[in-house]
C-alpha cells in the first residue's frame, strides 16, 4: 500500500504537480534549500517513513493522510519533507508539501 502511495507522489513530483505551503517555504529558505533538492529528495525515497493521520473539524474531509519522507537528494543531503496528496473534484492533482527541511 505505502509503495502505491509513494509511486502516485513522485509521479505527481515528475509531472511538476506539486506546491509548497508558506511553512515549507520558510524552512527550506531557512537550510538553503530549493525547490529541486526536495523534488531530488521525493524521487529518490525508496519509502515512506511514516504515514500520520491528521484531523481537523475545519476541514470538509475531517481525515486526512500526511505522509513523511526522508531521503537525499542528488548531492546526498538528507531531507525530511511531510506532506499529502490532494485530490479535486475525485481526482487526484497534486502533492502538497506541508513541511520540508534538512532532517536531523
Amino acid at each position: 500500500m505505502r509503495s502505491d502511495i509513494l509511486r502516485r507522489i513522485k509521479r505527481a513530483v515528475l509531472a511538476g504537480n506539486y506546491v509548497f505551503s508558506e511553512k515549507a517555504l520558510i524552512e527550506m529558505e531557512a537550510d538553503s534549500l530549493t525547490e529541486l533538492d526536495v523534488a531530488e529528495s521525493i524521487l529518490n525515497a525508496v519509502a515512506i517513513y511514516k504515514t500520520v493521520r491528521s484531523r481537523s473539524p475545519f476541514r470538509q474531509q475531517r481525515i486526512e493522510y500526511l505522509h513523511i519522507i526522508q531521503s537525499t537528494n542528488l548531492d546526498g543531503l538528507m531531507i525530511y519533507t511531510k506532506g499529502k496528496l490532494v485530490e479535486e473534484a475525485g481526482i487526484e492533482r497534486y502533492y502538497f508539501l506541508l513541511s520540508s527541511k534538512k532532517a536531523l
